[in-house]
């Protein structure tokens, strides 16, 4: 990936189309660009929430693993991001899957079972980092529509999927860590009539 930005703006965009890597020009609203700004948004997100961990790391032990492990998704993510928009481009590898269920199966074990089902929150590093999990499904989603039109590589699919479940076990782990309590569902208790 050589090309460089040299203008920000082109105005080729100004009916609702845009360029792919390959040269096509498809609508703005064309299922790979809708993936493409999917994954982009959980980029943008998980920027937040790295930008975020580091910060409270230097007043606490224990986050910056979290930083250590998540740090590489963004490029991975922009590596995927690329792979969409030129679809030829191939990066993104089977052992970056592999490394993230070592870090969840890691995680995992100081975790613990889960026993009830939780809500995002408790704290606003737990929160993001739910927000990010549920970013991760949406571009997942994306993806899937958009491999029943023009058929992606496995690896990407496969990708998103345990990234959304990292990031669920990341912020369950940032709560334990931090020593804030997980905010637990609690069902809708019936009333009488």
């Amino acid at each position: 990936m050589g090309n460089r930005l040299s203008k920000i703006y082109t105005r080729t965009g100004d009916r609702g189309e845009t360029g792919l890597g390959d040269g096509r020009r498809v609508p703005k609203d064309h299922p790979r660009v809708e993936a493409i700004g999917e994954v982009d948004g959980l980029n943008s997100q998980l920027g937040l929430l790295l930008a975020d961990l580091a910060e409270q790391a230097t007043r606490g032990p224990g986050l910056s693993e979290l930083v250590e492990v998540l740090g590489p998704c963004q490029h991975r993510l922009f590596d995927l991001g690329g792979e969409l928009a030129m679809p030829v481009y191939q990066a993104l590898q089977e052992d970056e899957v592999t490394r993230l269920e070592q870090a969840i199966d890691r995680w995992n074990d100081e975790l613990g079972p889960l026993e009830n089902f939780i809500l995002p929150g408790g704290s606003r590093l737990v929160a993001q980092a739910h927000v990010c999990r549920s970013q991760a499904r949406g571009a997942e989603r994306r993806c899937l529509a958009l491999d029943g039109e023009e058929p992606l590589r496995p690896v990407l699919l496969a990708y998103l999927n345990r990234l959304s479940d990292l990031l669920f076990v990341a912020g369950r782990l940032i709560a334990r860590r931090q020593g804030v309590p997980e905010v637990l569902w609690q069902a809708a208790t019936k009333t009488a009539d």
